[in-house]
């Protein structure tokens, strides 16, 4: 089926950026995915790497969920309270995304702080397949 031309970016319009979509896909929106347990609990207070790899592994659970895996992520945005302590926490994630074979757009964000008291990171993506 050839792409059919849905809206031109005008950011950039010398660059000729289009986005085209092909085919009929699904797309799973995933909000905000932090370092909580399944009770509800947000463990790991302070701790960047646990609190980095639970976020990973919640927004697995609900890629799962969604029939999806890693690979379907085309975008990810991280807010986190403390850029400079994500950066040195950073190759545990672009791993999980490396061992998926995927480089979705990403942004990260540094923000005052996160809706639950304590929390140092969150994670947020959009899914396609």
């Amino acid at each position: 089926m050839p792409g059919v031309l849905v809206g031109q970016l005008q950011a950039q319009p010398a660059a000729g950026v289009r986005l085209v979509v092909t085919g009929h896909t699904r797309t799973l929106y995933v909000s905000g995915q932090t370092a909580m347990s399944g009770d509800g609990v947000p463990p790991h207070e302070g701790d960047m790497a646990a609190q980095l790899a639970l976020s990973v592994e919640n927004l697995e659970a609900v890629l799962r969920e969604a029939g999806m895996s890693p690979a379907n992520l085309v975008r990810l945005g991280v807010y986190t309270t403390d850029v400079d302590l994500l950066l040195r926490h950073y190759g545990a994630l672009a791993a999980w995304l490396g061992a998926a074979e995927v480089a979705p757009t990403t942004t990260m964000l540094g923000v005052a702080r996160l809706a639950i008291p304590g929390q140092l990171v969150e994670l947020e993506g959009t899914a396609d397949a």
